[in-house]
């Protein structure tokens, strides 16, 4: 079924990758507020990466719901564009996000599932643009925990997990881009043209 009114997320692409960008900015500025007071650990240092910290929080809460709505919306597409794949369903493409130890897995197959069904031009290189973002992602989490648990105030390991949560921003903004151009192209081509009236 093809509907005139259908248009790629765009508006919702753009305000997700701006979040991220916000997001991994003050997460920069959350480390070395960290780095600092593990180094010089004061009353002032405390309260200011509590506050850089509260602030990484509030955007990453933003991000992910603008990510997650962006993602909703491709899902829609692509199952309006290829009703015959295989799309997650609405409750599986967010809930997948939030279910411990499923959701190391079943994110990134549903991200590859949206993407290959809402565009008929998806190549192995945009499959290895989602690997490697997913990548990025739990190297950046997993590293977060061991971090956390085994050595909490190793400089070495924050800048390994900062650098792994940049490449996770950088990639997960061009995932964005490239679906949503992907099926802004297939819906340019699936979408009726109004006949001319005589």
């Amino acid at each position: 079924m093809t509907s005139a009114t259908r248009t790629a997320p765009h508006r919702l692409a753009r305000a997700a990758q701006t979040a991220i960008a916000a997001a991994t900015v003050s997460d920069v500025f959350r480390a070395v507020a960290l780095r600092d007071h593990y180094l010089h650990p004061s009353d002032a240092s405390l309260r200011r990466s509590g506050l850089v910290s509260t602030v990484f929080v509030y955007l990453m809460t933003l991000t992910t719901v603008l990510f997650l709505v962006w993602l909703a919306r491709s899902r829609r597409n692509a199952q309006e564009l290829s009703p015959e794949a295989a799309v997650p369903s609405p409750g599986w493409t967010i809930g997948a996000w939030f279910i411990p130890v499923v959701n190391l897995v079943a994110p990134r197959r549903c991200v590859l599932d949206i993407g290959r069904a809402g565009s008929p031009s998806w190549e192995k290189r945009d499959t290895t643009l989602v690997n490697l973002w997913w990548a990025a992602w739990i190297g950046h989490a997993l590293l977060l925990t061991a971090a956390n648990l085994a050595a909490p105030r190793s400089p070495a390991l924050l800048v390994v997990t900062e650098a792994l949560f940049l490449a996770a921003a950088v990639l997960v903004g061009l995932v964005i881009e490239r679906v949503t151009a992907r099926q802004a192209a297939a819906l340019r081509v699936t979408v009726p043209v109004a006949a001319p009236q005589p």
